[in-house]
């Protein structure tokens, strides 16, 4: 049994996803709200320590693993589902509602798995949850969207599971804890499973295709909680692991590169998720204490100024309608507090001083620096420029500016105050712990020793904000937001598609007509030849009989020529059963 005082969290809002569709229609808004207010207080009083364990074929479940890694992810988990809830308290959507309640939990649930068993259920329950989300908006691009992620996803899942049954196997542990063996394959297949939910290339490509499809409050959970989820992972079981360094440190360039090139708000920033987390798995694979803590702390900055990103362009198509740069501009007298917070958003992407991303990004440049990776700190650097160049330049130009007037065929909607409340929650805490980031160092899984307000990095920021932004202003006409299409790595498997489907499907498909039709027909000669043997018997040797005579017909063969008929035959088959025996 489990003390009160043991309950895991993402219990509380798992049987709060579970009333709410019976809670009145006007309170489940208010429902959602005080269920992830409820498990982030919950959670942040729970004493470091491990739960009791249950037993369970044979092995300890851990449902409960406090420490100060998982207490600090979950409770950005937490903070970020109340804040998205608070953007789409004006939803009345049950089904969204449930699903991003189930979603908060799953994450919270995956940061307090003591086992890979518990782990792995709610990993699976967070690919359903957030497979709704994409499915809510209930088009056939937001379908097709949710199948390719669901796809992906059972082959993600399936890679976990296997690196976990043959963990178990050459270990005879189940519980989640750091792993060092580079020769393991046990490990390697975790990493991949894990490492396809951190979006990390060549295993990326569902996130810009899904997140840009999702509902416009769903994309906001989606931003926040699958990639940080797997950054926790890879930080509780591989830190250290200097693959994770280069595929990082690829993974800031790769991101923006296709950000720069993107049309659509969404799937803009849908590739800087890929960049942002690069940092964060740098700073797992540099592995040391600051690295560490940089990592974390990033994720929760990228939590906040992410979700505030995608709650501004949120706010767009939700007011218009539309999605793409180049059907858009001149909203910024229609739309100037969407415009202001979403540009808090993104000078705290782009590491502008005072704002959060200033305070977690650079500990984990810092901390490259320390191992005189100059390279990686160089690279890291790079991408810094491409985010601010797309993020804060690019996207609020072509979207807010470029034009004096909206086109005059865009209908501009009014937008509900909560979603502007969402936005400034979100807004305000990347501003407060941008000025006192002793606030969330504080919390970090280590002691931390580092200052980010220096002169040398207040300097190297401004330079390459600077150049950056007068970059942009001489080449603007060259980024202009024109509608095109950037093959990436999902061409591959999506190339051979009608050949897959007609092999593994379409061919499935017919071989079950075919053998459905088969077992129809033998039923139907049954029943035929039940009701009436003869006549059956007649119609079987009918085309032996009218070669021999034309004029046999079936229909009007007398009864005593039927009998005739059947007893040879009968003869004829028990001679031949007899030769046999």
């Amino acid at each position: 049994m489990i003390s009160l005082g043991f309950i895991p969290p993402a219990f509380i809002q798992i049987i709060a996803a579970i009333i709410l569709p019976i809670v009145p229609k006007k309170l489940r808004s208010t429902w959602f709200l005080v269920s992830s207010l409820s498990t982030l207080i919950y959670l942040w009083l729970l004493p470091e320590g491990t739960s009791p364990q249950i037993e369970f074929i044979g092995y300890n479940i851990v449902l409960l693993k406090v420490d100060a890694l998982s207490k600090i992810f979950a409770a950005f988990f937490a903070i970020i589902t109340f804040i998205a809830g608070v953007y789409s308290f004006h939803l009345k959507d049950t089904s969204q509602q449930v699903a991003a309640l189930l979603y908060g939990a799953s994450s919270i649930g995956v940061t307090f798995a003591g086992d890979f068993i518990t782990l792995f259920i709610y990993w699976e329950l967070m690919a359903v949850s957030s497979l709704l989300l994409i499915w809510a908006q209930k088009d056939n691009q937001s379908h097709k969207a949710g199948m390719r992620y669901l796809i992906v996803h059972l082959f993600g899942g399936s890679l976990l599971l296997t690196g976990i049954i043959l963990h178990i196997s050459d270990t005879g542990s189940i519980l989640v804890e750091q792993l060092f063996s580079r020769s393991s394959v046990a490990n390697w297949f975790l990493i991949a499973g894990i490492g396809l939910n951190a979006a990390i290339p060549p295993l990326h490509a569902w996130l810009p295709d899904s997140y840009s499809r999702a509902t416009v409050t769903g994309s906001v959970f989606l931003s926040a909680l699958t990639t940080k989820t797997a950054v926790y992972a890879l930080a509780r079981i591989f830190p250290g692991w200097e693959v994770l360094l280069i595929l990082g440190t690829a993974m800031t360039l790769y991101g923006v590169i296709y950000a720069v090139l993107s049309n659509d708000l969404r799937e803009l920033l849908a590739y800087h998720i890929i960049s942002q987390v690069g940092y964060m798995v740098a700073g797992i694979g540099i592995g040391t204490e600051l690295a560490i803590n940089g990592s974390t702390a990033h994720a929760f900055s990228n939590i906040l100024y992410k979700s505030l990103l995608f709650m501004g362009v949120g706010a767009v198509i939700y007011s218009t309608g539309k999605s793409k740069m180049s059907e858009l501009g001149g909203l910024s007298k229609q739309m100037p507090i969407t415009l202001v917070l979403y540009l808090i958003g993104a000078f705290s992407i782009s590491g502008f001083p005072l704002l959060n991303g200033f305070i977690s990004k650079s500990m984990i440049v810092y901390a490259a620096g320390e191992i005189h990776n100059y390279t990686a700190v160089l690279l890291m650097n790079l991408a810094m420029v491409g985010t601010f160049l797309s993020t804060t330049l690019k996207l609020p130009y072509f979207t807010w500016y470029y034009k004096n007037e909206p086109p005059k065929d865009l209908e501009i909607n009014p937008i509900p105050f909560n979603m502007h409340l969402g936005m400034g929650i979100a807004g305000f805490l990347c501003i407060f712990f941008g000025i006192a980031p002793e606030f969330l160092y504080k919390y970090l899984p280590y002691a931390v020793n580092y200052e980010p307000y220096t002169g040398s990095h207040l300097v190297e920021t401004a330079e390459i904000l600077i150049f950056t932004f007068f970059a942009f202003w001489i080449f603007k006409s060259k980024l202009a937001a024109d509608p095109m299409i950037s093959l990436d790595l999902d061409w591959i498997y999506r190339r051979p598609k009608n050949f897959v489907k007609r092999l593994f499907i379409d061919g499935v498909l017919d071989v079950f007509d075919l053998t459905d039709i088969f077992l129809k027909g033998v039923v139907k000669t049954l029943v035929d030849f039940g009701k009436n043997p003869t006549r059956s018997v007649t119609y079987l040797i009918s085309p032996v009989a009218v070669k021999a005579n034309p004029e046999f017909d079936p229909n009007t063969a007398r009864p005593t020529m039927l009998f005739v008929i059947s007893g040879v035959l009968l003869i004829f088959v028990v001679v031949v059963a007899l030769a046999i025996l």
